[in-house]
C-alpha cells in the first residue's frame, strides 16, 4: 500500500496537503523533506548579521512570510511550504513546525525559544501504524499570541487573537480570544482586559 499514488488516484502529497491519511516515505514527499532539511541547513549555518540572507531563505522555506518577521535560527521543520507567517512576528530559538499539516501563524506573534507547532497525527489502530499511514490537523494562531518558552501545540489546534501561553504549557484545544492559559494540559487562567 505505499505505492505513489493511492486508490482515490491522488499521490501522496496531494493527500497530505489535502490534510487526509498518507503515506510519508513517497519518493516525492522524500524529495520535498530533502529540499527542506537544505535550506534549513543554510538557515541555522547563519549568525545574527546574516539578516538578509535569513530573510531570502525563509521567503524560499516557508509558503509566505511576513515583512519585518524574524526567526532565530536554529529552526526545524518538515516541508516548510505548509508554514505561513504573519508580519512583525518573532520566534526565538529553537522553533519546531512539524508542517504536514498547515500551520498560519498570525501578525505581531512572540514565539519564546523550544516552542513545537505538531500537526501530526497517527492511527491509534496498531496495523495502519505499522503501515505507516499519518495524518494531520492544521494550527492556527492568531494574531498577537504570545507563545512562552517551551510551549507545545497539538494538532488541530486554534489560537485567538492576544491570547498569552505561559512557559511550559500543553496546549491540546483551542483557547479563545484574549485570555492567558498555563498548564499541562493548558487551561485558560483569566481573560486578558482591553
Amino acid at each position: 500500500m505505499n505505492e505513489r499514488f493511492q486508490p482515490d488516484g491522488r499521490s501522496n502529497r496531494e493527500r497530505m496537503l489535502a490534510g487526509d491519511q498518507y503515506i510519508a516515505d513517497d519518493p516525492e514527499l522524500v524529495r520535498d523533506g530533502n529540499h527542506a532539511a537544505k535550506l534549513i541547513a543554510a538557515f541555522n549555518a547563519t549568525n545574527g548579521d546574516d539578516k538578509l540572507v535569513q530573510d531570502r531563505i525563509l521567503r524560499e522555506l516557508f509558503g509566505s512570510v511576513g515583512e519585518g518577521t524574524v526567526i532565530r535560527p536554529p529552526l526545524r521543520c518538515d516541508y516548510g511550504y505548509q508554514t505561513h507567517i504573519g508580519a512583525r512576528t518573532f520566534a526565538n530559538w529553537g522553533l519546531i513546525c512539524l508542517d504536514v499539516g498547515k500551520i498560519e501563524i498570525g501578525d505581531d506573534v512572540q514565539i519564546g525559544p523550544n516552542v513545537q507547532l505538531l500537526t501530526a497525527t497517527h492511527p491509534i489502530e496498531p496495523l495502519s501504524r505499522q503501515a505507516k499511514w499519518e495524518g494531520s490537523q492544521p494550527i492556527i494562531i492568531g494574531d498577537n499570541v504570545w507563545l512562552g518558552g517551551g510551549v507545545i501545540v497539538c494538532p488541530g489546534v486554534t489560537i485567538g487573537n492576544n491570547t498569552v501561553v505561559g512557559a511550559g504549557a500543553v496546549v491540546t484545544r483551542d483557547l479563545p480570544a484574549n485570555v492567558v492559559a498555563v498548564g499541562n494540559p493548558a487551561r485558560i487562567l483569566r481573560t486578558i482586559e482591553g
